[in-house]
């Protein structure tokens, strides 16, 4: 093995960075080069068995990291076991990845809507979609990494801000609303390069006569246009998501693989639940019981156990329980109201 690859990144050596990248490089040619290869519509049966497929594959990474990751103590608060930690960190992270991931899939319909993506060319667009997810939040972890393990205290300002959020959510509700038609960054675009109106194929460009000099140039499609919307909302998203799962664990590893295999179910799932989003609207209730529950963990372990010594430390599993308690029950609240309202309404 080339000595680079035995360096040490982020905690763990290069190899392993490379190998995690390789294996979701795998799963990507899998998904669009031979099982969805043909401009169709996924069916929701056959989005479900891609989710758990996918989902299949976080809960064998889960286990690996129980019995062969080896943690770096340096992102832990406790020196004993260690992978135990770590397993019920990428459990917690995934969990809570999965459930923000529900407004993402709100607003990546409402892109597709408002740029009338025909639904066999959807999946195209959600894979290329997860490439630039996975570049990005790569970014964003890394910066946030070197932050949090430099300045600790930046901690605190990440459990204001979710508890913040927590209780805005509860109060407040989500804000699921966006206007294209005003956001500015889709005005720049269709100003600055040459967009069609038609959908004529998978291609995010096409050559089309200028309507001035008459010569073949490049054009933009739609499709081109909801794929950069895509990765703007997934930035976005990413403001909440990173602080809230560097609210669980510090481990760059953790926190980046935890993320990718969210995004990757987020994306298989996105036909199955697009169609009965509704049905879980009080699902954010839950997701902002978990935000106020990840922020006050942070003070009490942080703060009050480690800097103060007054209360005993809070153990992973407990969050990992109560996040599974929380989420899990608005789910079942949200299937059981939602079902007796549309009762209701056809009586």
């Amino acid at each position: 093995m080339p000595e680079f690859m035995t360096l040490a990144y982020a905690g763990q050596p290069v190899w392993l960075w490379l190998a995690f990248l390789s294996f979701i490089a795998f799963l990507l040619w899998v998904d669009l080069g031979l099982l969805n290869n043909k401009d169709e519509v996924v069916s929701p049966a056959k989005s479900a068995i891609m989710w758990a497929a996918f989902s299949s594959l976080a809960v064998a990474f889960g286990f690996y990291v129980y019995f062969g990751y080896q943690p770096d103590p340096q992102f832990y608060n406790e020196p004993d076991n260690l992978n135990q930690q770590a397993a019920i960190q990428f459990a917690t992270g995934y969990l809570l990845e999965t459930a923000l991931a529900f407004d993402n899939i709100f607003v990546i319909g409402m892109i597709f809507t408002f740029f009338a993506i025909p639904p066999k060319y959807q999946h195209r667009v959600l894979f290329w979609g997860i490439i630039g997810a996975i570049v990005f939040r790569a970014i964003f972890i890394s910066l946030g990494s070197a932050v949090v393990n430099e300045f600790t205290w930046v901690l605190y300002i990440f459990a204001a801000f979710l508890v913040y959020t927590g209780v805005k959510m509860l109060i407040g509700g989500s804000d699921h609303e966006m206007d294209l038609n005003e956001n500015p960054i889709l005005k720049f675009l269709k100003k600055r390069i040459r967009v069609t109106d038609e959908i004529t194929n998978h291609n995010f460009v096409v050559k089309k006569p200028h309507p001035v000099t008459g010569k073949m140039v490049l054009f933009a499609t739609p499709l081109l246009l909801a794929l950069i919307m895509v990765e703007l909302v997934d930035i976005v998203f990413a403001v909440d998501s990173v602080p809230a799962i560097f609210a669980v664990t510090r481990d760059p590893f953790i926190v980046y693989t935890s993320n990718i295999f969210a995004i990757l179910g987020l994306r298989s799932m996105y036909f199955m639940l697009a169609a009965a989003i509704e049905r879980f609207k009080y699902l954010k209730y839950g997701l902002a019981l978990v935000l106020v529950l990840i922020g006050l963990k942070i003070i009490w372990n942080f703060l009050l156990y480690k800097e103060m010594h007054i209360v005993p430390y809070l153990e992973p599993q407990v969050s990992l329980i109560l996040t599974i308690t929380f989420l899990g029950g608005s789910i079942i609240y949200s299937l059981w109201r939602t079902g007796s309202e549309k009762k209701v309404a056809e009586a």
